[in-house]
């Protein structure tokens, strides 16, 4: 017990050692490419007290003359940094969003402008949160420079300097570590950055530093139940924001490639089956619309397990993967259909353009018409009275329209409404095609079977269970 308490102690000052003794040689490095962003918004006053007293109050034309029914400005302020000599500037988009004018100030005392800047913006991408602007300016500005936000540029653990315009205090300096890495807001090309070092409203925009004094990450929001930091911030990696910065420059807009497919995670309960298949990996293809995909030959059913030579973990991997490849490229994919790996090569289009179009939206809720019970399921074959309430040919598959409490189908969401098209793999227009494949597969001594579900137009696959 000693021998471990003595070997441990000799350990820890080692490690310490990597701590730095401060930041300021860092922070004075790069502060003179971090910006303090000034925004201001036309608010339309609406005239009269509305709100203050009510209509008809002796004191509404008071309130009415002091309005006076005038348009006001509301100001708000922000953070962002130099990224080049030429003066672009990297910010959020909701920094910036709905701004009619945007002032850039520069830290003062580092050789930058010691006047306000009038800034022009250049490009949003909601998507990802982030805007660059331009300024203009004769003489050569001081920047700041990218760094590898991937796992060797910025591992959990690694020490971080964040700056920015906090609370609208001016410019400040905080210091923490890398507390998490590849974290999701729910956005669909997330790739964030958590940290402990502290970031606060007015923080947005501004950048995170490795100790390279490289720009790893862009700061953009916070966990918090007060509104202040409590230590968990968001920066958007450099990983993604790189890609974004180099088309907003080049058109003004992001161009992120588009596949053409609806896809959906493979979870372990599928993998059996799924011939094939030996873990849970890959993004099964639940709809194949008109377009890149489908002109390469890729099915529904399909699992895609590479893009590009990169192996599928999961949807939100290939989604990103493909968001970030260059629209008219052409990409070698490798699926995995009814046991067999196949290749195919699909040219990628342009997701702004095509998606909308594509995947029109939703269709109405059926109705319910008498059914016969199967697996835990109340299902009918689509009428034309279905049909045309579901906006789908009377041949497209079983209407569900209960659901058995308790059952495996109701675990796994299903639902009145959602429309079965196909089973093992295999379209189906009737309850005759439904139980010859529930049939087959236990015949083949599978414990699942693997239905596609539409619902509201939208498709996925379900295994649901046959025991």
């Amino acid at each position: 017990m000693l021998g471990a308490f003595l070997a441990l102690v000799s350990i820890l000052p080692a490690a310490a050692q990597n701590r730095p003794d401060t930041f300021a040689d860092l922070a004075e490095q790069v502060s003179p490419a971090v910006v303090n962003i000034t925004t201001s918004t036309v608010v339309a006053n609406r005239t009269g007290p509305r709100g203050i007293v009510p209509e008809g109050s002796p004191f509404e034309d008071f309130f009415n003359d002091f309005n006076n029914g005038q348009p006001r400005r509301s100001s708000a302020l922000g953070s962002g940094f130099v990224i080049s000599a030429d003066g672009y500037i990297v910010t959020n988009n909701h920094v910036i969003e709905g701004a009619d004018e945007i002032e850039i100030e520069f830290f003062p005392g580092a050789g930058q402008p010691a006047d306000l800047l009038p800034a022009e913006l250049v490009g949003t991408d909601p998507n990802t949160d982030i805007a660059v602007l331009k300024v203009d300016y004769d003489a050569p500005l001081k920047f700041v420079s990218f760094g590898d936000s991937d796992a060797d540029g910025a591992r959990v653990g690694d020490w971080v300097l964040a700056m920015g315009n906090p609370l609208g205090q001016g410019f400040s300096v905080s210091a923490g570590i890398v507390s998490a890495r590849n974290r999701s807001l729910q956005g669909t090309y997330d790739d964030y950055i958590q940290t402990d070092a502290a970031i606060n409203r007015g923080n947005s925009g501004g950048p995170l530093f490795n100790m390279d004094g490289e720009v790893i990450g862009v700061n953009t929001a916070i966990l918090s139940p007060n509104g202040g930091s409590i230590g968990i911030g968001f920066a958007m990696s450099s990983a993604v924001v790189t890609n974004v910065v180099d088309q907003l420059k080049e058109f003004g807009e992001t161009r992120r490639g588009w596949l053409g497919v609806r896809i959906q995670d493979v979870t372990p309960d599928m993998v059996e089956a799924i011939d094939g298949l030996s873990a849970a990996r890959g993004a099964m293809v639940t709809d194949v619309p008109t377009g890149p995909a489908e002109e390469a030959g890729v099915e529904a059913g399909d699992v895609i397990l590479t893009f590009d030579g990169v192996e599928v973990a999961d949807t939100r991997e290939l989604v990103q993967i493909v968001g970030n490849s260059p629209v008219g490229k052409a990409v070698p994919v490798e699926i995995l259909r009814n046991g067999d790996v196949i290749n195919v090569t699909v040219t990628l289009g342009r997701r702004e353009t095509s998606e909308a179009s594509a995947f029109p939206g939703d269709v109405p809720a059926p109705g319910q018409p008498e059914t016969t019970n199967m697996l835990g399921l109340t299902l009918s074959e689509i009428t034309p009275d279905i049909a045309e309430e579901l906006g789908v040919n009377a041949n497209a598959g079983l209407v569900v329209v209960e659901v058995e409490i308790g059952s495996d189908a109701e675990g796994k969401g299903l639902r009145a409404g959602d429309v079965i098209t196909e089973a093992g793999q295999q379209k189906i227009t009737n309850i005759s095609d439904f139980e010859t494949r529930v049939e087959e597969a236990q015949e083949a001594g599978r414990k699942s079977v693997l239905l596609l579900v539409r619902r509201g137009g939208a498709p996925r696959f379900v295994a649901l269970s046959l025991e």
